[in-house]
């Protein structure tokens, strides 16, 4: 297997590449289907995730995909290694084209991300991290203008381009992020119960896995998700978030959120950082 380095300079490019696809269609018109499980689907969402499995599968590392044919767990259970995809999170953000979808892709070793990549395409917004080099997020200018120049970028000069997202600073009142498009009971219980804690408390509304990013660069201190996640949904945020200094863990037996589970789906899990 290629270095965590060389790993991570391939998921950054591959979303970043994939990222400008899906802007073809963002800016034109689409279709829009239901899935099995009723969740929507664009051709962007298929032809992103064609384009980010081309391009990992040379790595020669499995791959879990949203928009992919998954493995059974039988197969899969004895992967030390594999990549998570979600060629567009948010996709009901995507169609709404309030800007707020990302392409996310984390890598996992022994059921735990050790990188992960999630790049905003609207706003040329990238955050990327991993267990050796922490977490960052990229300089929009410097990423726009490679985007035009059409040329890979080396993590080398990433780095030099970001800034490192553990020494951000915590808002001065508690501050909650919570999900644009799946606002549950739960989470209006846990905001008032943050209420009775703390005496300030302001809720940032935000759609995908920017709420990761959120906690990551120190924007929010918490984001609660009660409701189905699958584990393609939230890897790479986990990796970025934790890397930042953040803990995620399931609500239930507040342990770290594990991938590679018989069922992906997730549990219902908390973000925080203080």
């Amino acid at each position: 297997m290629e270095t965590i380095q060389n790993l991570l300079e391939i998921a950054v490019n591959t979303a970043l590449r994939a990222g400008v696809e899906t802007l073809k269609y963002y800016y034109s018109e689409f279709k829009v289907e239901l899935k099995a499980d009723k969740t929507p689907v664009t051709e962007a969402d298929i032809k992103a995730n064609e384009f980010i499995i081309e391009k990992l599968t040379l790595t020669q590392i499995p791959i879990i995909s949203e928009e992919g044919i998954n493995s059974d767990y039988e197969a899969r259970k004895y992967w030390e290694h594999l990549w998570l995809v979600d060629p567009i999170d948010g996709t009901k953000e995507f169609i709404k084209h309030n800007g707020e979808y990302t392409v996310n892709i984390a890598l996992i070793e022994n059921n735990y991300p050790i990188i992960g990549v999630i790049f905003n395409p609207v706003f040329y917004t990238l955050y990327f991290a991993s267990s050796q080099i922490g977490a960052y997020k990229a300089d929009m200018h410097f990423i726009k203008e490679q985007l035009e120049q059409n040329r890979p970028i080396k993590l080398s000069e990433l780095i030099l381009n970001a800034n490192k997202l553990n020494e951000s600073k915590l808002p001065k009142n508690f501050t909650i992020v919570a999900s644009r498009s799946h606002l549950s009971k739960e989470v209006a219980e846990y905001i008032k119960n943050k209420k009775n804690e703390f005496e300030n408390i302001d809720t940032i509304y935000k759609g995908s896995s920017l709420k990761f990013c959120l906690i990551a660069e120190g924007q929010a201190n918490a984001y609660p998700r009660y409701g189905t996640t699958m584990e393609w949904d939230t890897a790479a945020g986990q990796c970025i978030a934790e890397q930042a200094g953040a803990l995620v863990f399931s609500v239930d037996l507040k342990q770290r959120l594990k991938y590679n589970k018989p069922d992906l789906k997730n549990p219902n899990f908390v973000v925080e950082r203080f």
